[in-house]
Parts: structure tokens; C-alpha cells; sequence
């Protein structure tokens, strides 16, 4: 009885070891040289599995991939759709698209054009090492789960309107996907993502484009790693929930280095914002979010903080040199320190007499003359009068006189240690160029 059993137990593996070799038993690397229709031929006559080898030269886009191949270029290989469509488009699960250099898509956002289009079915696909340049939308990942982009070299057209370009990588309703280590310029976002969950984006380089990384209705992702540069704003997070934002870094960007609208539950945590033109962060109308360990340096304002916005942790960060500190208009006093930890101030004359790291004094980024000028932006004529110094000696004096606002009840001494300022300031003494 016991041989029967193991008699049929081998003949079930060998089955199931057949089932599973059977179509991929017979896959082949196929060579496919340049010109006429060769590509599109070659992917028509694989069989799945095969892996088709693109020599260099031109090879006539558009093509689309039904099947689970290897596509991968050899140096010169270069896909062209000639200004039409979708360069290279997958509807099949399981296919590699690799070390080619991709370009000439069509220019209708509507039709979704762009150099390689994931299709929903295109489920695992993978893109990486490819040159894609000059397209209207890099990587569209329309549905396709578990997809990932990795280590291309993505250059969006630069000859288009702001509301007439596409974005280098597209994640639409796309679980699981992942965008790691490419580089991204031109075009109107870096990464934009809508109504999808559990992605990663990590180790991104991103400059030239509106918004760095874009969020919109997206939940229970991680954003980390990623250098924006000379963007109009860094990482934009609208409508999501549950997002963590670590170690990125944002040098120079126009608008903001991190903004939050509607953005609830997440941790922003080991980012650097340096020299920003003008916010380092803006927080409107977002709760319950933590930010801890951060770096905001050298902006116009360090955190303008807006909106309704409640329950926000908000410790261990490091505020150094921006020209107003925090902007909050408001009557309520906010807190901003946790278990007898607040955050770092550069402007703050503290002193720390029992040397436990934490100052002696509360600090108040803002008093009553600031908001008064926020509100009345013609009282700044007032600022140097002598009626406006006592005002303010008489806040020091009376602490009681504050009319609400942020105060940070546990400053620290020091600023804390943070990996990511240390990038800002390399990318900043290196000079955007270095990041190309």
C-alpha cells in the first residue's frame, strides 16, 4: 500500500513538473535585427518565455507584447513610434523590458500615449535600465499589480505646455507597484500616482518638473531615498492616507520641499529640506500626522502650518536659519513637543543650566506682532516703531499676552542627527548639475 502511494505521488509530481516546463520548456533568445518590421514580427512569432534579443539601430514602434517575453536591447537599440501612440505597450503578465532606448510616442494625453504602457493584464512586468526620452508619459501603469520600474533614465519633452505634458512615471490603480532608482527629468510630474495602494517609491532622482513625487488618493504606500531638485515643489501629498514619507531629500525647490492637503496618518520622518524658495512645509487642513527627525533649513518660511489641521505630532525636528520659522494664524496654543522632547530652533537664545539637552525656557516662534502683520500685511510699515517694541517686551514680559499659537514647551540644544541633511548639503554644494 505504502509503494502505491509513493508510486502515485511521483507520477503526480512528474505531472505537475510537466504542466509547469511545458510552454517555457522550448524558450529561445531570439535575435532581431533593425529595420522594417522586424520587432513587431518577432514578438508575433515568440513563444512565451522567449527572450528576444534587439539589435542596434531602429527598430518601428508601436508594438505591443501579448505574451510574457524577454525583450532586451543590445548598445544602439532604439525603439521609435515615429510620433504615434504607445512606443511599446504590454497586455500580457510577466514581461521584461530592458537596456533599450525607447522614444517618438504620441502627444494625446486622452489616448494615454507615451513610451511604455503597462496595460492592467500586465501584471509583474518589469522595466529597468532602458533610456526613455522624449516621450509624452515614461511609464504609464495603467492597473498592471506588482509592476516595477527601476533604473531607467526618463527625459520628459520639454517643448510642451504644463497642462499639455505627461509624467514621467503614471501609477494608476496599480497595487503593489514599485518605482525605485530612476532618474527623472522633464514633463510635468516625476512620479504621479492616483487612487492606487501599497506602493513603494525609493531612490528616485527627480529635477526639472512641477511636482517631484505626486500623491492623489493613494493609501498605505512608502515614499523614501528619493533627491528632488529645482522643482517647483518636492513631495506633494493630497487625498491619501497612511503614507510614510523617509529620508528624502529636497534642495531648492521652488514652492514647497513637503506639502500635505488632506493627508492623514502618516510619518514623515529623516526628510531634509534645504533652501527652499519659499516653504519648506505647508500642512492644510491634515491630521494626525507625526513629523520627527526632520531637517528644514534655509527657506522662507520653515512650516506654515494651516487650515484646521489637528493632532499633528510634531518633535525632534530641526529648524535652522529660515527667515520666519513657523507661520500659524490661529487662537489656539499648539504644543509642539511629546514627552518632555520638542524640536530645535536656531534662533532660539537658550540656555540649558542642568545640561539634560532640553532648553530652560519654552520657545515661541511667533507673537503677537507677527500675526497682526499676517493678517494686516501693510503693518510691516509699523514694524521698527517704538509702539511695536513694546508690544513685544511686553510679551516677554507677560507671557499671558500671547494670543494663542505654537509653542514649543521642550526645545532641544541640539539639532538632532539627520542622514539626509547631509545629502541636501552635498546636492547644494555640488550644484544641480551634479544630479543630471
Amino acid at each position: 500500500m505504502g509503494g502505491r502511494r509513493c508510486l502515485t505521488l511521483a507520477a503526480a509530481l512528474a505531472a505537475a513538473g510537466s504542466l509547469w516546463s511545458g510552454p517555457w520548456a522550448s524558450a529561445a533568445t531570439i535575435e532581431v535585427p533593425a529595420g522594417a518590421d522586424g520587432l513587431r514580427q518577432a514578438i508575433a512569432s515568440a513563444a512565451p518565455g522567449d527572450r528576444l534579443v534587439v539589435g542596434p539601430g531602429i527598430h518601428d514602434g508601436p508594438v505591443t507584447i501579448d505574451r510574457p517575453l524577454i525583450l532586451e536591447g543590445r548598445s544602439g537599440a532604439i525603439v521609435d513610434a515615429h510620433g504615434k501612440g504607445r512606443t511599446i505597450e504590454v497586455t500580457a503578465p510577466d514581461v521584461t523590458i530592458r537596456k533599450l532606448t525607447i522614444r517618438g510616442s504620441g502627444a494625446s494625453l486622452d489616448r494615454m500615449d507615451g513610451a511604455v504602457f503597462l496595460a492592467r493584464t500586465a501584471t509583474r512586468a518589469l522595466v529597468e535600465d532602458n533610456d526613455i526620452d522624449g516621450n509624452l508619459t515614461g511609464v504609464y501603469v495603467h492597473g498592471a499589480q506588482d509592476a516595477i520600474v527601476r533604473g531607467n533614465r526618463i527625459a520628459g519633452r520639454t517643448d510642451l505646455r504644463l497642462n499639455e505634458d505627461g509624467n514621467g512615471v503614471y501609477v494608476w490603480n496599480a497595487p503593489g507597484a514599485q518605482v525605485l532608482d530612476n532618474h527623472i527629468t522633464g514633463g510635468r510630474d516625476g512620479i504621479f500616482t492616483v487612487t492606487s495602494r501599497n506602493n513603494v517609491f525609493r531612490g528616485n532622482r527627480l529635477q526639472g518638473v512641477r511636482f517631484a513625487v505626486h500623491y492623489m488618493y493613494t493609501n498605505d504606500s512608502e515614499v523614501s531615498d528619493n533627491i528632488s531638485v529645482g522643482n517647483h515643489a518636492g513631495y506633494v501629498l493630497m487625498y491619501s492616507d497612511r503614507i510614510r514619507v523617509l529620508n528624502n531629500v529636497s534642495v531648492g525647490d521652488r514652492d514647497h520641499g513637503i506639502l500635505l492637503n488632506y493627508e492623514n496618518g502618516s510619518d514623515i520622518e529623516g526628510n531634509a529640506v534645504l533652501h527652499g524658495n519659499q516653504k519648506c512645509v505647508f500642512i492644510y487642513n491634515a491630521n494626525k500626522n507625526t513629523f520627527r527627525r526632520n531637517s528644514f533649513e534655509g527657506c522662507r518660511i520653515g512650516i506654515h502650518f494651516t487650515a484646521g489641521s489637528e493632532r499633528n505630532l510634531i518633535l525632534e525636528n530641526a529648524f535652522i536659519g529660515n527667515q520666519t520659522q513657523v507661520l500659524y494664524v490661529g487662537t489656539r496654543f499648539l504644543d509642539w513637543s511629546h514627552n518632555g522632547r520638542g524640536n530645535y530652533w536656531s534662533d532660539d537664545p537658550a540656555f540649558d543650566l542642568n545640561g539634560d539637552g532640553i532648553a530652560d525656557a519654552p520657545y515661541r516662534p511667533n507673537d503677537l506682532v507677527d500675526q497682526v502683520v499676517w493678517r494686516y500685511p501693510a503693518a510691516k510699515l509699523l514694524l521698527n516703531s517704538p509702539a511695536t517694541q513694546v508690544v513685544r517686551w511686553a510679551q516677554s514680559q507677560f507671557p499671558a499676552l500671547h494670543p494663542g499659537g505654537v509653542i514649543d514647551s521642550a526645545p532641544l540644544m541640539r539639532a538632532p542627527d539627520i542622514p539626509a541633511a547631509a545629502i541636501a548639503a552635498a546636492a547644494l554644494a555640488a550644484g544641480t548639475g551634479a544630479w543630471r
